[in-house]
């Protein structure tokens, strides 16, 4: 697969790297976006959801190399179990962002998001989700599956969604529960996000700069 190459920045390391690792709608755009104002490289994010099917399999080769593409990461495939504790053998010393949210709230913006791309108004069905061409014609419906591990009679299941995102914070913590400088769990709705996260870095953050809040729903 070829690599799309980087958004600009004036952050060189190739060793340690960035990965936020909290599922999609927590707020990892807007990660991308303040990770590339604190001057990181931020990788191609629909190159890294063209790689889930090799992550279906648990093949990390090609997450590996194209996570040597910049600096810092966001979304799929790194915000998926298994793959953060590759990165973090593959890229030593490197740091890791859990953004969260109430788990009610995350579920009605993953729904309100996919109603969104599919132009409806209902609970999206397998059908939709097959014809949609969003990165490739099925895309999404695989997305839902191997993410969710659902099938096509309980896509959308409110219950099986969210115990399935509460389960992934609860990996990803206890992975760090003895390293606490390599793991931030942050709520990006609070006040002060952006400063913990520039702190956690190692990074100073200019004098008035507020946390980016990017794909919010138009009702926001």
């Amino acid at each position: 697969m070829q690599f799309w190459p980087a958004r600009r920045s004036s952050f060189h390391s190739r060793e340690r790297k960035v990965f936020v690792i909290g599922f999609n709608k927590t707020g990892t755009t807007s990660m991308g976006t303040a990770l590339d104002r604190l001057g990181y490289r931020i990788g191609d994010q629909s190159t890294g959801e063209l790689l889930m099917h090799d992550w279906s399999r648990r093949r990390f080769d090609s997450i590996i190399e194209f996570a040597r593409t910049a600096d810092a990461f966001q979304d799929l495939p790194f915000s998926l179990d298994f793959t953060f504790q590759r990165m973090d053998i593959a890229f030593p010393g490197s740091k890791f962002i859990l953004t969260v949210r109430e788990s009610n709230k995350w579920y009605d913006s993953l729904l309100g998001h996919h109603q969104r791309i599919l132009g409806i108004d209902r609970i999206p069905t397998a059908r939709d989700l097959a014809e949609c061409t969003y990165r490739r014609e099925g895309w999404l419906l695989e997305a839902n599956r191997f993410i969710f591990g659902v099938d096509d009679e309980d896509l959308y299941d409110r219950e099986k969604y969210i115990k399935r995102y509460e389960r992934h914070n609860d990996l990803v913590t206890d992975y760090f529960r003895a390293r606490p400088e390599s793991l931030l769990v942050v709520d990006l709705t609070k006040p002060d996000a952006f400063l913990v996260i520039a702190n956690f870095l190692g990074k100073p953050l200019p004098e008035g700069t507020q946390m980016p809040h990017c794909n919010r729903a138009p009702s926001h």
